[in-house]
């Protein structure tokens, strides 16, 4: 008996990024797995590497009449008892058979494409909460948030290789280069902190305008686009602080990876960072969209010592708490027990 994991893009993201370490995390801890991707062959090969049984499809849009066949065919041939669909693409090639459906939701997607799923994951209690107010059975859908991982054997990226001053105050920015991330935002809070560097880690739609943004502001010498990377806790190891100004943020994992990497915390407070972040507690929240009160939030944490031990020691302590791999997979766990799976 085996759980199949379904995932429908062939992008690079936080959610696609989860998807590996949750499936590489499930195999460690003795759970029987397959997937269903499209083609990555970065992906393919972590999960090779974890002894998960892959194959490759489509997943095309609504002319795709194949797909849905093929993983079922996929699915009898390793005893699959739960079938696990990431966002909307793989839940609508979701075959039916005699295994549960179960989606997992890491943002608000739009419910149409679970029609007659068995259950729903939400990776935080407010998409939870909402999901039932669409009238989901609340019986039928259940918060599991994301793990965090910092393994420890990972030491800091070479600040010389990315051509960084090794006692610069050093900013780094994890995510998409998408608008809804706020990259721009940073860039104008960095004209206000001249003595900071900034890496951005990501890759995207918004990459040339940003770079002719940091251009026009006078801060491209302080910026490092670093693209998309496999290496974050080397990263996150190598910064003083995270900035996160994300517009729109359902959860706000690098909030809870850069906690797990004792890495002290600035973010806007959109809806996922606003509901994790305890403001001057373990992190340090500012209204969306607002470059100078981030720059203001960065020079405060920069110039109270105690208070950026104290948010990264509260930030570890929440991780450990509720945002641990061993607490995450054991929910996991109890879930596919449920039906029939463990």
């Amino acid at each position: 008996m085996s759980v199949l994991h379904l995932l429908g893009t062939a992008g690079d993201g936080g959610a696609e990024t989860y998807f590996v370490d949750l499936v590489c995390a499930l195999s460690a801890g003795g759970v029987a797995q397959a997937a269903a991707l499209r083609a990555h062959a970065g992906r393919q090969a972590a999960l090779k590497a974890a002894g998960v049984a892959t194959d490759c499809f489509a997943f095309g849009g609504p002319l795709d009449l194949f797909t849905r066949g093929k993983v079922a065919r996929f699915a009898q041939t390793h005893d699959v008892k739960v079938a696990l669909a990431w966002m909307n693409r793989a839940a609508r090639h979701t075959p039916k058979g005699p295994w549960a459906r179960i989606g997992r939701l890491g943002g608000y997607y739009k419910l149409k494409y679970y029609r007659d799923f068995d259950f729903l994951v939400a990776n935080t209690e407010d998409i939870a909460d909402w999901i039932v107010a669409q009238g989901w059975p609340a019986g039928k859908v259940r918060h599991i948030p994301n793990f965090a991982d910092a393994p420890a054997e990972v030491g800091p990226v070479d600040r010389a290789s990315l051509n960084t001053p090794r006692d610069a105050c050093l900013l780094l920015s994890m995510g998409r280069l998408h608008e809804a991330k706020a990259h721009d935002v940073t860039l104008n809070a960095l004209t206000r902190l001249p003595e900071a560097y900034l890496w951005i880690a990501g890759a995207g739609p918004e990459e040339a305008k940003l770079k002719a943004l940091a251009l026009g502001l006078g801060v491209n010498d302080r910026v490092r686009f670093l693209g998309w990377r496999n290496d974050p806790s080397a990263l996150y190891r190598a910064a003083d602080l995270c900035v996160f100004p994300s517009r729109y943020e359902p959860l706000g994992n690098v909030v809870i990876q850069a906690w797990a990497h004792g890495l002290p915390v600035v973010a806007a407070a959109s809806q996922g960072p606003g509901a994790l972040i305890t403001d001057g507690e373990d992190g340090l929240l500012v209204p969306v969209d607002d470059a100078e009160a981030l720059a203001a939030a960065v020079r405060r944490a920069l110039d109270e010592p105690m208070l950026r031990i104290r948010m990264a020691q509260n930030g570890l302590a929440r991780v450990e708490a509720e945002f641990s791999q061993a607490a995450v997979v054991a929910q996991w766990r109890e879930l596919f027990a449920d039906f029939g799976e463990s």
